[in-house]
């Protein structure tokens, strides 16, 4: 039912580096991850790009959106300095690039689409062509990648384009409907945030043949005891306080 890295470093580097970075990458390395979360949008001209905040002010400085930005000066722009001086000269990355480097270090990934309002059903096709391209191009060294997104809309679109990649389906909390949710996109797990969660969904979600993958935990203690309601893994923040063989352990 979970195929897949337990333990996944949230971000790439979670709380240790700028998120959504190679430098993010890098660090989730560093710390002895292969396996990340991390987050891509649509550049206005339909580049997939990492980024979580569809409005630029907190990951990169300045006044605008990804949405309304061509990737050619989104590429250019600073992602680190507001995480710490001395990421200066880090950029936003672009989806291949972060696809090739995973592959390059064998890292498994799991893609979040985050479509900016409006583009969910685009951001799911283009993501899901590009990554279907790569991967005919690649000698796969890890699990294939696992789709996931809060974006009904963009789960379906990706799918119908690329079926053969696994999907999971991001709910923030419990939703009665989650069944019909998953049976209707083919969804192999259900992905939800772990302060919401219940030991009596946990139960219903496994027993329903789902993998179970939560975020974002970042305290050991909860790790174990989420684990223990029968919860396959999570992402954390706290990649220096929750290492990546931390489920061996459990």
């Amino acid at each position: 039912m979970w195929p897949y890295p337990k333990i996944v470093a949230h971000r790439g580097g979670g709380s240790l580096a700028p998120e959504n970075t190679l430098a993010a990458m890098q660090c989730g390395l560093d710390y002895g991850f292969r396996a990340v979360e991390f987050d891509v949008m649509l550049s206005k001209d339909g580049v997939p790009v990492l980024m979580h905040d569809p409005d630029f002010g907190r990951t990169v400085t300045g006044i605008g959106s990804v949405a309304t930005t061509l990737a050619q000066d989104l590429l250019q722009m600073d992602a680190g300095s507001w995480f710490d001086a001395r990421f200066a000269q880090v950029r936003v990355p672009s989806y291949e690039a972060v696809f090739l480097f995973c592959q390059t270090h064998q890292i498994w990934m799991n893609v979040e689409i985050k479509p900016a309002p409006g583009f969910e059903k685009e951001t799911g096709r283009v993501v899901a062509s590009l990554t279907q391209e790569l991967l005919k191009t690649l000698d796969l060294t890890t699990a294939p990648p696992l789709f996931s997104s809060f974006s009904f809309d963009a789960l379906l679109a990706a799918k119908q384009v690329a079926p053969e990649i696994a999907r999971g389906y991001l709910l923030d909390d419990f939703e009665p409907d989650w069944r019909h949710a998953l049976q209707t996109l083919d969804a192999v797990a259900l992905h939800t945030n772990q302060k919401k969660l219940t030991p009596s969904w946990a139960k219903e979600i496994k027993a329903a043949g789902y993998g179970l993958f939560c975020y974002t935990v970042n305290a050991p203690e909860r790790g174990r005891e989420i684990m223990s309601w029968g919860v396959d893994g999570f992402c954390t923040d706290r990649i220096d306080l929750i290492t990546a063989d931390f489920a061996e352990h459990v």
